[in-house]
């Protein structure tokens, strides 16, 4: 069984930054892609950023040049760095590993969210 937990969610201030978490635990997976969500209340699920095995990313056009994705394989933990945040960043913010692979099969595991609350 694998778990993602995430953290570094809160309420910061319009133009505030904040930097979340993901972290992998289990036995014996690889993590490929992993990626960030977010829902914020009455809205659909939003894919805010992917990063792959070796680093390359993407990033939807609403976070570009404010987020920054990266992972430290060694540790399995995914990041989320969110500065020049604006009031319409605020959502329940999730990290995803679409494509986990253990024990000879693939998988998408989630975390439980974290909030991430940016005043004005």
């Amino acid at each position: 069984q694998v778990q993602l937990v995430e953290s570094g969610g809160g309420l910061v201030q319009a133009g505030g930054s904040l930097r979340l978490s993901c972290v992998a635990s289990g036995n014996r997976f690889v993590l490929n892609t992993m990626a960030w969500y977010r829902q914020a209340p009455g809205k659909q699920r939003e894919l805010v950023a992917t990063i792959t095995s070796g680093g390359s990313t993407n990033y939807a056009d609403s976070v570009k040049g404010r987020f920054t994705v990266s992972r430290d394989n060694a540790k399995n933990t995914l990041y989320l760095q969110m500065n020049s945040l604006k009031p319409e960043d605020t959502a329940v913010y999730r990290c995803n590993a679409p494509d986990l692979y253990s024990a000879g099969y693939y998988y998408s595991y989630w975390g439980q969210g974290t909030q991430v609350t940016v005043s004005s």
